[in-house]
């Protein structure tokens, strides 16, 4: 039986920290949120690529906007581009590159996709 459950990102299960970016993971009832914030100047391309590998990010991101804007570009031949921004729900396929637009930082509510 499913129990009443709670976590807080102040208090995460587990904490990464890439470059220019910072990530606080919560598992609460089976189900994985992560919190992702990207400094000013962070791009996927160059923070993350020269240690994740791929080219572009093949991870599947579907969540919610806090601050900031994101801007995505799609790799995947059809060169579809968004700015995200705050109050966005975004859904990003794999096959990506962002980067942060502007001074303020990306807070990024990730709903358990992008650790699939």
């Amino acid at each position: 039986m499913a129990q009443l459950e709670h976590k807080n990102f102040a208090n995460p299960d587990k904490e990464m920290a890439p470059p220019n970016s910072s990530m606080q993971v919560v598992t609460v009832g089976g189900k994985t949120a992560i919190k992702m914030t990207f400094q000013p100047g962070w791009k996927w391309s160059v923070d993350i690529h020269p240690d994740a590998g791929p080219k572009q990010c093949d991870r599947h991101h579907f969540g919610y906007q806090l601050s900031g804007v994101l801007h995505t570009v799609s790799t995947n031949g059809d060169g579809a581009e968004i700015d995200s921004v705050a109050g966005d729900v975004v859904d990003l396929p794999p096959g990506h590159d962002a980067w942060v637009v502007g001074d303020e930082p990306v807070v990024f509510i990730d709903f358990g996709s992008a650790l699939s």
